[in-house]
C-alpha cells in the first residue's frame, strides 16, 4: 500500500523526465515531407510544439544560454519628481532549441521560418528596475533557423527607477541602470550572455535617437554580476545607461528672459536718484520678473532644488535689493538737502577708501568751525589781536564791522551746510556704485557659469 502511494507521488516527476528526455539518443531532424509552396507542414513541428512547457534541452543538468541585446529607439520620459526613467526598447533574445532541425537540401532550401512564439518556449527575461505592467502584445512571432537557433524580438516600454541628481539642471547628465535577470531558473539551469558588442548597442540606439527628443544618449556600459536570493543565485546582466538633457529649450525660455530681465535693471542705475523715476521703474520690473517666475514654474522640476533655482533666487535677491537701496538713497537724499546729520568718522574714513586716490575728500565738520580745523583768526579777513588793539574802531565803525561778522558767519554756516550735502551725496552715489559693481560681476560669473556648464 505504502508502495503504491509512492509510485503515485512520483508519477507527475517521472512523465516530466520522460518528455524531457524523449528522444535522447536520435537526431531530432524534422520530416520536410510535408514543405513545398505552401510553406511547412504543421504537424512535423507538433513534438516541438509539446515541449513548449519545458526548458528545451536533452540534458536537465546543462544550462540554456541565453545572449540578449536590445535597442533603445526613444527615451520617452524622465520623471524627476517619480524619479522614473521612461523608455521604449526592442529586446532582442536568442537561444538554441536541440529539438529543432532540418536538412535545408531536403526542404525546399529553407533555411530560416517564423512561427508563433506562443508555440516555442521563451525565457523568462524581465527588467529588475521594472516599475510597471509589461504591455508587451501577445501575438508575436519567432524566427528558427535549420539548427535551432530562435531569434525572438519584442517590444516593451519600460518605466524604470532611476536615482536622477537634478542639481544641475537643465544641464544634467543622469545614469540609469537596467538589469535583465530571470525570476525563475538559477544558475544552473540559465546563463544569460551578450548577442551584440555593446558598443554595437551604443551605435544603433544613438542613430534612432539622435534626431529628436529632449534627452541624447551618451553611452551604455555593461556590468556581469550575479545575484543572490536566499540560497539560490541568478544571473544577470547590468547596463549602465548615460543620457544628458538638451539644455537649448531652458536656456530660451528661462534663462535668456530672466538675463535681460536683471539687464535692464542694472542699467536703471543711469537713471538719477533725484528725478524719482528710478524707484517706479524698479518696482514694474520686480513684480515683471514674479510673474515670469510664475509662467515658468511648469518648466522646473518639482522636487530638489536644482541650481538654476538658486540662480533665480539670486536674481530675485538683487533686484530687491537694489529697490531697497534706491528707496534709501532717496530718503537719505531727502534728508541731506533737507538738514543734514553729521558724517560720523568712521563713514568718513570708509567713504575716502571707497573713492579714487586722486579725489581729496575734506574731513566732515562736526561742530560749526571746529570740524573744519578753522579758528576765528583764520577766518578769511581775520588779523592778529595786536592789530586790532592799534585799530579800534567807532561806534559807526563798530556797527559795521558786527554786520559784516555776521554776514560772514552766516555764509560759512551755509557753506558747511553744502559741504554736508555734497559728502552725502557722494556718499550715495558711491553706494550706489558699489551695487551696480556687484549687480556686473553677477552677470559676467553667471554667463561664465552657464558657459562652462553648456560645454562640458
Amino acid at each position: 500500500m505504502e508502495g503504491s502511494w509512492f509510485h503515485r507521488k512520483r508519477f507527475p516527476f517521472y512523465l516530466i523526465l520522460c518528455l524531457l528526455l524523449q528522444g535522447r539518443g536520435v537526431t531530432f531532424t524534422i520530416n520536410c515531407s510535408g514543405f513545398g509552396w505552401h510553406g511547412a507542414d504543421p504537424t512535423a513541428l507538433n513534438s516541438v510544439f509539446e515541449r513548449r512547457a519545458f526548458r528545451p534541452v536533452t540534458n536537465v543538468s546543462v544550462p540554456t544560454r541565453v545572449n540578449i541585446s536590445f535597442t533603445m529607439s526613444a527615451i520617452l520620459d524622465v520623471d524627476e519628481r517619480l524619479h522614473l526613467f521612461s523608455s521604449f526598447l526592442w529586446l532582442e533574445m536568442v537561444w538554441d532549441n536541440p529539438f529543432i532541425s532540418w536538412n535545408p537540401e531536403e526542404c525546399e532550401g529553407i533555411t530560416k521560418m517564423s512561427m508563433a512564439a506562443r508555440n516555442l518556449w521563451l525565457p523568462d527575461i524581465f527588467i529588475i528596475e521594472f516599475m510597471d505592467v509589461d504591455k508587451t502584445p501577445k501575438d508575436l512571432t519567432a524566427y528558427v533557423s535549420n539548427e535551432g537557433r530562435i531569434r525572438y524580438k519584442k517590444p516593451m516600454k519600460v518605466a524604470s527607477i532611476c536615482n536622477l541628481d537634478i542639481f544641475y539642471f537643465p544641464f544634467d547628465e543622469q545614469n540609469c541602470t537596467l538589469t535583465f535577470s530571470s525570476f525563475l531558473y538559477t544558475v544552473d539551469n540559465m546563463l544569460l550572455g551578450m548577442e551584440k558588442e555593446v558598443w554595437e548597442i551604443t551605435d544603433t540606439s544613438q542613430d534612432i535617437l539622435q534626431a529628436h527628443g529632449e534627452w541624447e544618449l551618451l553611452g551604455i556600459n555593461k556590468a556581469t554580476a550575479k545575484m543572490s536570493v536566499g540560497a539560490n543565485l541568478y544571473d544577470q546582466i547590468a547596463f549602465h545607461v548615460a543620457i544628458r538633457r538638451r539644455p537649448r529649450l531652458y536656456v530660451i525660455n528661462l534663462l535668456v528672459p530672466s538675463g535681460f530681465l536683471l539687464a535692464i535693471d542694472a542699467l536703471s542705475f543711469y537713471l538719477p536718484v533725484e528725478s524719482g523715476n528710478r524707484v517706479p521703474f524698479k518696482i514694474t520690473l520686480l513684480l515683471g520678473y514674479n510673474v515670469f517666475l510664475l509662467m515658468m514654474n511648469d518648466l522646473l522640476p518639482t522636487s530638489g532644488t536644482p541650481l538654476i533655482s538658486v540662480y533665480f533666487a539670486l536674481c530675485l535677491s538683487l533686484m530687491v535689493a537694489s529697490l531697497l537701496e534706491t528707496i534709501f538713497i532717496t530718503h537719505l537724499l531727502h534728508v541731506a538737502t533737507t538738514q543734514p546729520p553729521p558724517l560720523p568718522q568712521w563713514l568718513h574714513s570708509l567713504l575716502l577708501s571707497c573713492t579714487s586716490p586722486g579725489r581729496c575728500c575734506p574731513i566732515a565738520p562736526q561742530k560749526r568751525n571746529e570740524g573744519l580745523g578753522l579758528t576765528p583768526t583764520h577766518l578769511p579777513g581775520a588779523k592778529e589781536p595786536e592789530v586790532l588793539a592799534e585799530q579800534r574802531p567807532g561806534p559807526r565803525e563798530a556797527e559795521l564791522t558786527g554786520c559784516s561778522e555776521w554776514t560772514r558767519a552766516q555764509r560759512e554756516h551755509e557753506a558747511q551746510r553744502q559741504h554736508l550735502v555734497e559728502l552725502w551725496v557722494q556718499f550715495s552715489h558711491t553706494v550706489d556704485a558699489l551695487l551696480f559693481r556687484l549687480y556686473l560681476l553677477f552677470m559676467a560669473s553667471s554667463i561664465l557659469a552657464i558657459i562652462g556648464l553648456w560645454n562640458t
